[in-house]
């Protein structure tokens, strides 16, 4: 799958960005009156699987008529095929955004799959000790709760955390996303899964209008670089991580694409590195050069030797 060539839009590009206007004659569509015909699914899923690899399968159509729909009548379409052609026009790059924040899910939470952050601080964390560079990944960081709960874990390990070079990348696709993972702000349900002693050392108690918010300190916020990726276009970093988390992203590829994706992420870990998955997810039936650990969690071999 090789998706064309557009240019991935600027991450200040948000939903909205693009004038919103009617069609000549000054017809506006009404958002309830539009139908997604199977032509027009299929017309759109194609056009979205060769840009993102992100498999909209049979079944979706009704989440793609309800998310698109609003959007199509705000711009004065009448039609999908209208928001189509519309959003591949060459330049339209911030539509093509919001079109692809409508329909991705960013479902996340601090500490989600308690597992892996338990192998982190166990297992891979104390063989780190000995090395002042440290590189993780978050590769689908949605808004910011994975790498800020694998930022507080390395705070509290490295007690030197000052005298190493520490630093994750944190990526999305969603640009929406990443502008509320950048503010660090959260709602107090959100961050009730954060234990007592690390909510307090790493975030501030603020009021808001609409109740109480924590804001991350910038002594977690600034170890992450956050920024827009599609995981099937050109990766502009070299590396090498240590630790690459790609948890509950593959579940929307289909099986040629976490194939390219998975052998992609061993490029770029280092010699012994850990690759951390969703646990609804599995490396069966792909070939790939990584070494089963425990379910989700895979480790590229140190040597040529290893197995």
């Amino acid at each position: 799958m090789a998706p064309p060539q557009h240019r991935p839009a600027r991450s200040s590009t948000v939903k909205g960005s693009v004038e919103e206007r009617p069609l000549s004659g000054g017809v506006r569509a009404s958002a309830h009156s539009l139908q997604l015909s199977p032509e027009q699914f299929k017309k759109l899923s194609r056009f979205v699987y060769r840009l993102t690899g992100i498999d909209l399968k049979s079944g979706k159509e009704e989440l793609v008529k309800t998310r698109l729909n609003k959007r199509i009548g705000q711009l004065g379409l009448n039609s999908f095929d209208d928001y189509l052609q519309y959003v591949q026009q060459i330049g339209n790059e911030g539509e093509l955004t919001s079109m692809l924040d409508a329909l991705t899910t960013n479902k996340t939470s601090f500490f989600r799959e308690e597992e892996h952050f338990r192998f982190l601080r166990q297992v891979i964390l104390p063989c780190l000790q000995n090395r002042r560079t440290v590189r993780m990944w978050s590769a689908g960081c949605s808004s910011g709760e994975e790498p800020l709960s694998i930022a507080m874990l390395l705070r509290e390990h490295f007690s030197d955390f000052e005298e190493r070079d520490i630093r994750l990348l944190a990526t999305d696709l969603s640009t929406q996303a990443l502008a509320r993972a950048r503010r660090g702000c959260f709602a107090e349900q959100t961050v009730s899964t954060i234990p007592t002693a690390m909510l307090s050392r790493y975030f501030q108690r603020e009021k808001a209008a609409f109740g109480d918010v924590f804001r991350a300190s910038p002594a977690i916020l600034d170890m992450v670089a956050f920024a827009r990726l599609n995981l099937v276009s050109r990766w502009p970093m070299k590396g090498p991580f240590q630790v690459i988390f790609c948890r509950n992203v593959m579940i929307y590829f289909d099986k040629p694409a976490r194939q390219r994706l998975v052998r992609r992420f061993a490029e770029l870990l280092q010699a012994g590195g850990y690759l951390l998955i969703g646990h609804s997810e599995s490396l069966t039936g792909l070939s790939h050069p990584y070494r089963f650990v425990q379910p989700a969690v895979y480790r590229k071999p140190a040597s040529g030797g290893e197995r």
